[in-house]
């Protein structure tokens, strides 16, 4: 069965864009990068598992904020170069900042300008930052 990672198109870091999306809304909400090992953590968790690029290792979503996503479909596009997920997120905030989703600054004539508001101070989620 490790032959769907075979027909993945990887970059060359070994890794693959992936898009959370929420199931119910269509809402895209976050977008993270997997290699062959989230993808098959993903898979066989069904729960969002995504590899930190800064912290070079797997990041299981949620594993410190409680907000896991859980996988409910995975797709890839057309030439196998991106992944998406069809995800219900729990507790319905997807972005590290406290917000639903990640996709929360409109460019406008005025520049980057934030349209969705915080729904929990990301202290709370994580405690407090050095």
């Amino acid at each position: 069965m490790n032959d769907y990672l075979d027909e993945i198109t990887w970059n060359d870091q070994g890794l693959v864009p992936a898009i959370a999306q929420d199931q119910g809304s269509g809402q895209i909400l976050m977008m993270a990068w997997m290699n062959r090992e989230a993808l098959k953590k993903t898979i066989e968790l069904k729960q969002g598992v995504y590899w930190s690029r800064s912290r070079q290792k797997l990041w299981h979503k949620g594993e410190s904020s409680g907000h896991v996503q859980h996988v409910k479909e995975i797709t890839i596009d057309c030439d196998a170069d991106t992944v998406l997920l069809q995800v219900d997120q729990v507790g319905g905030i997807a972005c590290h900042t406290g917000r639903a989703h990640c996709f929360f600054r409109r460019l406008t004539g005025k520049g980057w300008q934030n349209t969705e508001s915080v729904l929990k101070d990301p202290s709370e989620i994580y405690g407090k930052q050095p």
